[in-house]
């Protein structure tokens, strides 16, 4: 398919203040003379920002990246994600029609949208709120037929259904994306027949669509301001101390090695259960108790116990916004005693070193950034 410049250009194009913080931020990934490996993401923040991929935007982004037009051009031009021209003000719909959803009913979609949007692909409505395109696989086969509307999957749909979201849409409303014939996510449509969840064990919406609603960003355009703007991979120095810790009392029984009541086993401060899991996780014929134990001395004295809690005193923060916490690690945090934001945005490096340790983390907390998160969210 040949992919041209749309004959209509604005004049000119610039970013808006938080997108051109966002775009700035997206570069310093990369080393110096390295900045071109930026241009997806600027291309496709540029198509948030204004629904569609102009040449004024394209010139733009090739200034920034210090890079020939024409190869800005080839990128955009290659890729089908980039709308060369203007799409729906409301939102743009596309409609997966490879196999799965050809022979679930995705023809029946496609004639609602020529029905209710226009006759043509990439013609706009006659209030220009909408458009529409056929488009190739977009690997959600298990629930056809499907389409995605901005940034989020409608899926299970009927003509019927997507006339009524269209409707809503048009009406300002924003339906709830994911399955629209009940299902939570991918189960096979007649019920789970394995890995079945307890009653009143499941939340509410499977992880995509709880994401979708909470921030509110299914068909609205990305401007910058649906998250906070963070970069872990400039983090530098050391991380700020946290406050003395409010020790959370351990339980009575805790399984593994057991500390004697602050006081060592020997000459060396390790504890006699410290120094028998060490001597057993040594290969036979290599064992270093006396090493092991300068190890263990020199790892501890590098940590400090962070604030913990038995229970948060109000409502606790929602742990897996930030960027590398799920909600399984989430819930182990919070039984843990982390549940605020702020208790995260205090740990320093003696905080963060005791915590990796526990839960084997081998560099994650810096890595993603977390105590730079936590202090963006709990400013929020």
């Amino acid at each position: 398919m040949l992919r041209r410049l749309h004959p209509e250009q604005p004049e000119s194009f610039a970013f808006t203040e938080a997108n051109q913080k966002w775009a700035e931020a997206q570069i310093t990934k990369y080393p110096e003379g390295r900045q071109a490996s930026a241009v997806i993401p600027l291309l496709w923040r540029a198509q948030e920002q204004e629904g569609w991929l102009t040449r004024p935007a394209m010139e733009h982004i090739a200034e920034m990246l210090d890079m020939a037009y024409m190869r800005v051009l080839e990128v955009a031009t290659f890729y089908f994600m980039f709308q060369l021209q203007p799409v729906g003000s409301v939102a743009h719909i596309q409609i997966c029609g490879t196999t799965s959803c050809m022979i679930c009913g995705a023809e029946d979609l496609v004639a609602t949208c020529k029905d209710k949007i226009a006759k043509r692909p990439h013609q706009l409505s006659a209030d220009g709120k909408f458009s529409w395109e056929e488009v190739e696989c977009l690997g959600a086969c298990a629930n056809a037929p499907m389409a995605q509307i901005g940034k989020d999957y409608y899926e299970d749909l009927t003509a019927e259904r997507l006339g009524e979201i269209l409707d809503r849409m048009a009406a300002g409303e924003v339906p709830v994306p994911g399955p629209q014939n009940g299902r939570f996510t991918s189960e096979p449509a007649g019920g789970l027949t394995s890995l079945e969840v307890a009653e009143g064990e499941r939340e509410a919406r499977n992880g995509s669509v709880a994401l979708a609603v909470e921030i509110g960003d299914t068909i609205k355009r990305i401007d910058g301001t649906e998250v906070p703007l963070v970069t872990p991979w400039t983090r530098g120095g050391s991380a700020t101390k946290s406050p003395p810790p409010v020790r959370r009392p351990e339980p009575e029984e805790t399984p593994g090695p057991k500390v004697a009541k602050g006081k060592a086993s020997d000459a060396t401060g390790v504890t006699k259960q410290a120094a028998e899991a060490a001597s057993q996780a040594k290969p036979e014929g290599k064992s270093n108790p006396a090493g092991q134990a300068a190890d263990d001395e020199t790892r501890a004295a590098a940590e400090r116990e962070p604030e913990r809690l038995d229970t948060p005193p109000g409502e606790a923060d929602d742990l897996t916004r930030i960027n590398g916490i799920g909600p399984k690690l989430a819930d182990l945090l919070n039984e843990m005693g982390f549940y605020h934001y702020r208790q995260i945005a205090a740990w320093g490096d003696e905080e963060i070193a005791w915590v990796d340790a526990r839960l084997k983390f081998k560099g994650r907390i810096t890595r993603d950034d977390w105590v730079e998160q936590a202090k963006a969210l709990s400013e929020t």
